[in-house]
């Protein structure tokens, strides 16, 4: 299944004309990091209310998995994405008490893990395990079909005390269509995507060092960022860095990226 990714960012560095933040939301395909569409988010405001619009610039969301943060973990979300045909993975946590409270209140200890990895990165020993339930119905969220629980062990390499993160997730795929294998991996889609793009804009861009900040400029240089991005990922580019150097140093090969030919 195709995932995209929900996540929001502020432009530290950017103010708009009147000095208010600059806040942008992006949905992001997991595959190829491909950024698919962004809104900016009014000073007054937050993420929640722009959800729909910026999924409403994807013209087809059929049977497309949408990975959220615990913010978007909202009843409205959950019947738009049902209403477009749409799959939700959803983060849950205390600002939703009752459903937080029902999913750590299921009989995990007689679960059997579903998936299991074990990696070693950054230094440090990884351990993840994947344990599902389907969810009855009467669930406190809308067209909730599993619940999951994702337990993450880490320590440094060479250590024995482990550092231990529960998290839970909710989401409206059946057993059939959403293995534990399969969640967990869209889970770490997600906080990779979330961290990946933030980190990309800011390292290879210095986006919150920008000074741009007039009107709608701070928008369309993220947004021009993005493309950038989108544009090095889909050419199959793994070191941005290196490739956007070399973009720089030969300009006509950052047009030949961009699909434009000179004669």
């Amino acid at each position: 299944m195709v995932a995209v990714a929900i996540d929001g960012k502020e432009v530290r560095g950017a103010k708009n004309g009147g000095g208010t933040r600059v806040h942008l939301m992006a949905a992001i395909d997991h595959g190829t990091g491909a950024v698919l569409g962004q809104v900016s988010v009014a000073e007054k405001s937050n993420e929640i209310p722009y959800f729909s619009t910026l999924l409403d610039g994807i013209t087809d969301l059929t049977g497309v998995v949408v990975s959220a943060d615990a913010l978007h973990t909202q009843r409205k979300h959950a019947e738009y994405l049902h209403g477009r045909g749409a799959f939700y993975v959803l983060t849950v946590k205390g600002n939703q008490p009752g459903l937080h409270k029902q999913c750590a209140d299921l009989p995990w200890k007689r679960v059997r893990a579903g998936n299991k990895t074990v990696e070693t990165a950054n230094g440090r020993d990884i351990e993840r395990t994947v344990k599902c339930v389907s969810i009855a119905e009467g669930t406190n969220f809308p067209r909730a079909a599993q619940a999951a629980q994702i337990t993450r062990k880490s320590r440094p390499v060479g250590t024995r005390k482990w550092h231990t993160e529960t998290v839970y997730i909710v989401t409206s795929l059946t057993p059939s269509q959403g293995k534990p294998a399969e969640i967990g991996a869209w889970i770490r889609g997600h906080w990779a995507i979330e961290n990946g793009l933030h980190y990309r804009r800011d390292v290879l861009f210095r986006e919150d060092h920008s000074q741009v900040r007039n009107g709608e400029a701070p928008r369309v240089m993220a947004s021009l960022r993005n493309i950038a991005i989108t544009i090095l990922r889909l050419q199959g580019e793994t070191n941005l860095a290196k490739a956007t150097r070399g973009a720089r140093n030969y300009p006509d090969r950052a047009l030949k990226l961009a699909g434009i030919t000179i004669s």
